[in-house]
């Protein structure tokens, strides 16, 4: 299986994944638009033991309970979050720094978008998820 390499903006942590996503969206729900700053924050989805940081883990910090998302303390750049009763790991497509064989298939959670964003490729888009 082959590794994709992923990290944060300043480089101090760094992780591996496999290149073996479950799916990958770009969910548009007000709780992604206010972690990343944009319209819709892109994942793909990974069970979570095919991940692991290899680099900088001591700067890795926490922000939520049970689903929760990690970002580096250094530069604040968001790398994955931990979901479904913590089995899987959404990645944030923007911290990979090889190209990974999925593409984003559906928008979800359009019916919370930003209003002044409009979404203009022809991925099916779905009111939530």
């Amino acid at each position: 299986m082959t590794e994709l390499e992923g990290r944060c903006m300043c480089g101090q942590v760094q992780y591996r994944v496999e290149d073996d996503f479950a799916y990958a969206f770009n969910c548009h729900c007000s709780r992604c638009r206010h972690v990343t700053g944009a319209a819709f924050k892109p994942i793909a989805g990974i069970a979570i033991d095919k991940l692991r940081v290899t680099a900088g883990g001591e700067h890795l910090r926490k922000n939520g309970s049970e689903s929760h998302d990690l970002f580096c303390a250094l530069c604040g750049s968001l790398l994955y979050s931990v979901v479904r009763e913590g089995a899987f790991a959404h990645v944030l497509m923007g911290t990979l720094v090889d190209t990974p064989g999925i593409r984003p298939s559906a928008h979800i959670f359009v019916g919370s978008k930003a209003p002044w964003f409009e979404i203009t490729d022809d991925l099916p888009q779905h009111q939530e998820f």
